[in-house]
């Protein structure tokens, strides 16, 4: 229940009456048909509450935009596939369509030409996925005005944002390996968003506060095949105990790499991946990782974007640290 200094809000009203948020909007639109006794619960609710249709509940009666925008450089990796579907379904039960847009460049007229059409549509707010570098640029672009967030691992300035805190997992996943005996940790990274993503520098921020060697960055691409010459590398190098992978499908290539150049993976080298893909727990040996609830970042994306559309006042962060998960990837150094 909304309390004295705040004004109630669609989800006050659906609390009131017991029923869903979507159900409100039924009863307000008379979109479809809801049964008589739930109508008026839902109009006691509203008369009780003296609640005033918010900007969505009068664009749903005006036939003004239902619609939400997404905008993401891919739909295809775990982690955008995942995040999208968080938004998909947290939209839908408030009533929503979702509409997706992929931009495939970073280019400033490609950026600009998928945030026009995507502006040309009747939409009532956006949500872009910024991980990558495409995201970045079009978060730049959009105009002033327009409900947007951005959904990131790094909180940064601009629109309201829904945050994994990968920095802070990184450093706590070295930190693991570092506390099992490992020297140093080698890093493989996936293509950052910006010069440097959260990733690559909670792993640099664990090494230097304990005052461990930083070796160099190795540079994977998104294809999980790119792992297995950079895993066969770092088996060529003796001084190599330990890798910490930007994500999971690079780290199983660099496992195989690691393999197929004659070390045992974790009884030559320790290997941890990132975001806990499906395959990661399956893999051999099982992936010590981190846990990114990424159909929940959608779903904190959403409630970001939803009290804009509403014209409520919106917290301008919302971020979580995913959480580490320890398998049998990962063990200390061999001595001697």
């Amino acid at each position: 229940m909304s309390n004295a200094t705040s004004r109630p809000v669609i989800s006050d009203v659906a609390r009131a009456a017991g029923v869903s948020i979507p159900t409100v909007s039924r009863v307000l639109t008379g979109a479809a048909k809801v049964s008589e006794d739930k109508r008026e619960r839902v109009l006691r609710a509203i008369d009780e509450l003296k609640y005033r249709p918010s900007a969505t509940a009068r664009a749903l009666v005006a036939g003004q935009p239902t619609m939400v925008a997404i905008i993401a450089g891919n739909t295809s990796r775990f982690g955008y596939a995942e995040t999208i579907r968080g938004v998909e379904q947290a939209a839908r039960e408030a009533g929503f369509l979702v509409s997706i847009t992929v931009v495939e460049t970073s280019d400033p007229e490609t950026v600009d030409g998928a945030v026009g059409t995507v502006l040309s549509q009747p939409i009532a707010g956006i949500v872009v996925l910024k991980f990558d570098p495409c995201g970045v640029q079009v978060v730049h672009r959009l105009p002033p005005g327009v409900p947007a967030v951005s959904i990131s691992g790094i909180q940064e300035v601009g629109p309201p944002q829904a945050v994994l805190d990968e920095r802070a997992a990184a450093r706590e996943l070295v930190d693991h390996l570092l506390d099992l005996g490992h020297e140093t940790v080698h890093h493989v990274r996936v293509p950052p968003s910006r010069e440097e993503d959260g990733r690559t520098s909670g792993w640099r921020d664990a090494l230097v506060a304990r005052g461990r060697r930083v070796p160099g960055i190795l540079d994977a691409t998104w294809d999980p095949e790119s792992g297995e010459p950079l895993g066969r590398a770092l088996a060529d190098s003796p001084d190599v105990t330990a890798v910490f992978c930007g994500n999971d499908e690079i780290a199983m290539g660099v496992v195989k790499g690691l393999v197929d150049g004659g070390k045992s993976v974790p009884g030559d080298v320790s290997v941890a991946g990132f975001d806990d893909h499906p395959l990661a727990r399956l893999w051999n040996p099982p992936l010590t990782t981190v846990r990114q609830d990424f159909a929940g970042l959608g779903t904190r994306a959403f409630a970001l974007l939803l009290t804009q559309i509403n014209g409520e006042s919106a917290p301008a962060f919302s971020s979580t640290v995913p959480r580490l998960v320890v398998r049998d990837s990962v063990d200390r150094p061999r001595r001697g």
